[in-house]
C-alpha cells in the first residue's frame, strides 16, 4: 500500500496560499547513469558517495538537491525496456540545479576533491545527460507540492528514458507514484552529457515498492509507447539509504 494514501489536508498545488510563500528554481538536472563496480564494492561506493562525495555538492550556490537510486534484482526482473547500453545501468544519480551555469563549478569541485585524494572510487559510466525541467506534477494524495518532490522521501523512483515529446501528468493515477517531474536534454559540454539531443527524462517519484508500481504502470506505458513515444529505458530503482546502503544492491 502507497505510504502517503492518509494524509489529511488540501494538496499544495491546490492551495494558493502555500504556493505563493515559494516555488522551486530548479531548472535543471544532472543524471548521471553507471553500471555496477567492476570489482563487486558496490557497498563500499555507495557509503562513500552518501557520506562523503554528495554532501560536499552542497557547497555549491546553485545546487538544490539530490537523489541517488539503485537497481535490485526485482527491479531489474521488473524493468518493461532496456536498450543497449542501458542494459548495464544499475546506478542513477541526479542532481538538481538552479541553472546550468552551475555545472561549471560542479566539474571544479569535483577535480578538488580528485586533488584531495577524496575519490577512492568510480563506477563504469553508461551515459550523463543535463536537462531542463519541462514539467513537473504532484498526485493530490500526496499532499506535498510538486515543486518539493525532490526533498520528498520517496521509496524509490521509476526512470524512463524515452525518445519523443512526452510528460509524466498522466502517470500520476497510478498507485504508488505520487509525483513526476520530467524534461528534455540541453545543449552543454559534453564532460556534462553525452546523451543524444532530443532525449526525454521522467523521474517518478515512488512511495510503494518499486518493483510492485512497475507492473502497474505497465499498461499504461504500453499506451504511451503506441502512439509514438520510444523507450530506451523504462526502469524501477530504489533510493539509497545511508543507514543500510547494502539493502538494495543489484
Amino acid at each position: 500500500m502507497p505510504l502517503v494514501a492518509e494524509l489529511e489536508g488540501t494538496p499544495s498545488d491546490a492551495a494558493p496560499e502555500v504556493l505563493a510563500t515559494g516555488r522551486s528554481d530548479i531548472t535543471c538536472m544532472f543524471v548521471s547513469m553507471s553500471a555496477r563496480h567492476p570489482e563487486g564494492r558496490d557497498a563500499e561506493y555507495l557509503r562513500w558517495h552518501c557520506f562523503d562525495h554528495r554532501p560536499e555538492q552542497y557547497r555549491l550556490a546553485s545546487m538544490r538537491s539530490s537523489i541517488r537510486l539503485v537497481s535490485t534484482p526485482a527491479c531489474r526482473a521488473a524493468r518493461a525496456v532496456s536498450v543497449h547500453p542501458f542494459d548495464d545501468v544499475d546506478h542513477v544519480m541526479t542532481y538538481f540545479f538552479a541553472d546550468t551555469a552551475g555545472l561549471r563549478e560542479f566539474g571544479e569541485l569535483s577535480a578538488a576533491l580528485r586533488g584531495a585524494g577524496r575519490t577512492p572510487y568510480v563506477l563504469p559510466a553508461v551515459q550523463r545527460g543535463v536537462y531542463g525541467v519541462d514539467g513537473v506534477a504532484a498526485a493530490p494524495r500526496a499532499k506535498v507540492g510538486a515543486d518539493v518532490l525532490p526533498w520528498w522521501p520517496a521509496e524509490g523512483a521509476y526512470v524512463l528514458v524515452e525518445r519523443g515529446e512526452a510528460g509524466g501528468a498522466d502517470l500520476l493515477g497510478v498507485d504508488g507514484i505520487a509525483g513526476a517531474w520530467w524534461g528534455s536534454t540541453v545543449a552543454v559540454d559534453e564532460r556534462y552529457s553525452t546523451a543524444e539531443p532530443g532525449t526525454h527524462i521522467t523521474l517518478c517519484f515512488l512511495d510503494d515498492e518499486p518493483a510492485a508500481v512497475a507492473a502497474r504502470l505497465r499498461p499504461v506505458l504500453d499506451r504511451r509507447w503506441a502512439e509514438g513515444v520510444e523507450p530506451v529505458l523504462a526502469a524501477p530503482f530504489h533510493t539509497v539509504l545511508a543507514a543500510d546502503v547494502t539493502r538494495s544492491l543489484p
